[in-house]
């Protein structure tokens, strides 16, 4: 059922009111959940920053309080949006973006195959072409004659002051990027990238992005080594910790390659698993000794993190990073970089950055592949000996959004699956290139300042976790140990979220991993099983 219709001319608003409210009782529910409150911002948060979308926000940037700094940002975000449709300024999407701003023809085909719009309860202003449909209407009526003289006939009725510009700084951090709009799209408008490119605007033009992105992310990335603070020295000693560990569990010492001049394959991870799931690089370590893989990882700067985070936002930002991880590449004399398990680094690397860096870094000149199509070789060739019946019990398959619908890898984690695990596979409905987005996509997962993590917790990450019940609901019971494989560092991250907000695992014994780390625990010759399940 649609909600109240939140209307364009509403997002100019001046009063400091949401124009659209989000309560528990909105929400579609989650059987054999109990949704938990959702907490107001604190009294003090609103009289510092701007709530005046939906009551949430990541933005800790004190609201303007004087004419001139207001006029500041929209000046600003008008010059930013010249240079979005200007090819000299935007040549990496300028044409796809202008593709998508010309023909929608606001059939709403795309509406509910967004997980937000559907898991917010309808709410308007989540639609995919709602923030779209704004920036359309903003551009005809200061940019084209017949939206200057007659702007209420021709629907340019949209007056640009701060607070229009600020909601829609907002509303572009209200979408995953996850594309599956598009996959409905009979056009083939792509409203993801609209949100993207007003990122991109704010970003570029007057220096907004969420902290987490830019000043934690790209631009720490690129002083220290990595998003996460880890720096070179950081990352050998974790290395060395791995060692120990792999020890301690498989019963023998495994050397994992460093900065291995003329290696097969540069093997780059996010670097968030080296700090919060150690066991998944250790077990790429495992699984490629066994199967005598000649690889390496790397201690350079940025080489260690796979993390790319101006993928979400800024083409320069992303430049940047990617531009350093081929260098280290090519100054190793690696055949070809294979990414982890993380999505955004996939797109990163292997789509964006082969749009952006023409010549001698393009993927023909340095390959880089997923990791996926590699551990299906290693499954499938015999040299590693695997026993399902140690990961017998229930298993579904979250799909990340940028391994799977942006770049088609659909098989191969099915594959191995088949060769592990005792159990079949339960596919959540839907999945594959349709699956939902685990809600933490475009750079959400890790975007907890003021209260936007209530917001992914109970909206963007609502349709993964009905699809997680509704997958185990023949064997809820906690006596019955339960497995989500993510092999996506940032849906992991999300899950994980879910889990601690949900009660998945306090009241199901549902709990989340990589694919690999199933992978080592099916491996026959293991003294005893690789997984660790959380205390009951």
């Amino acid at each position: 059922m649609t909600k109240r219709l939140t209307q364009f001319k509403e997002m100019a608003s001046l009063s400091n009111e949401p124009i659209a409210q989000i309560t528990a009782d909105d929400l579609p529910p989650i059987p054999g959940i109990a949704q938990p409150a959702i907490p107001a911002p604190r009294p003090r948060w609103l009289d510092t920053y701007d709530f005046s979308l939906d009551g949430f926000s990541d933005f800790e940037i004190p609201a303007p309080k004087t004419d001139e700094e207001k006029k500041r940002i929209v000046e600003g975000f008008f010059r930013g949006l010249e240079k979005l449709f200007d090819p000299e300024n935007n040549w990496t999407f300028v044409k796809a973006f202008r593709l998508s701003m010309d023909y929608c023809v606001r059939c709403q085909t795309c509406s509910e195959a967004c997980h937000t719009y559907v898991g917010s309860g309808h709410q308007e202003i989540y639609r995919p072409t709602f923030r779209s449909e704004i920036l359309r209407r903003i551009y005809q009526r200061y940019y084209t004659t017949s939206g200057k003289l007659l702007p209420a006939f021709y629907g340019a009725d949209i007056e640009v002051n701060f607070k229009t510009v600020w909601r829609l700084l907002e509303l572009s951090y209200r979408c995953n990027l996850c594309r599956r709009c598009v996959m409905m799209c009979p056009v083939g408008v792509d409203n993801a990238l609209i949100a993207r490119e007003i990122r991109k605007l704010f970003s570029q033009e007057l220096g907004i992005a969420p902290v987490e992105l830019l000043k934690k992310g790209t631009r720490q990335q690129l002083q220290v080594g990595s998003s996460t603070g880890m720096r070179p020295n950081a990352m050998k000693s974790l290395v060395s910790d791995m060692e120990d560990q792999i020890e301690e569990k498989i019963g023998r010492r495994i050397e994992i390659p460093v900065d291995k001049k003329g290696a097969d394959i540069l093997l780059i991870h996010n670097a968030g698993e080296f700090l919060s799931w150690p066991e998944n690089p250790a077990a790429f370590a495992i699984l490629f000794d066994a199967a005598g893989i000649n690889w390496t990882l790397s201690s350079e700067m940025l080489g260690y993190d796979g993390v790319n985070y101006g993928v979400w936002f800024d083409d320069v930002e992303l430049a940047r990073v990617a531009l350093r991880h081929l260098q280290i590449a090519r100054d190793l004399g690696v055949k070809k970089v294979v990414v982890g398990e993380c999505g955004h680094a996939h797109k990163a690397m292997m789509v964006i950055a082969d749009r952006v860096f023409p010549g001698d870094l393009c993927i023909s000149e340095m390959p880089r592949e997923s990791c996926l199509p590699l551990l299906y070789q290693i499954a499938a060739s015999g040299r590693v000996k695997f026993d399902p019946s140690r990961n017998n019990f229930p298993i579904t398959l979250h799909d990340s959004c940028n391994v799977v619908r942006l770049m088609g890898i659909v098989k191969p984690q099915r594959e191995i699956i088949k060769m592990i695990c005792a159990q079949p596979l339960r596919e959540m409905t839907p999945h594959g290139v349709w699956n939902y987005c685990c809600g933490g996509g475009s750079g959400f997962a890790i975007m907890n300042s003021l209260n936007f993590g209530d917001w992914r917790k109970n909206v963007s990450s609502r349709m993964k976790v009905q699809q997680i019940m509704a997958v185990f609901a023949d064997v809820l019971d906690p006596s019955i140990n339960k497995y989500v494989i993510a092999a996506c560092s940032n849906c992991k991250g999300t899950i994980r979220d879910a889990q601690g907000h949900y009660g998945l695992w306090d009241q199901y014994h549902i709990h989340y991993g990589g694919l690999v780390d199933l992978m080592v625990n099916a491996m026959a010759d293991l003294p005893k099983p690789y997984l660790e399940w959380p205390e009951a």
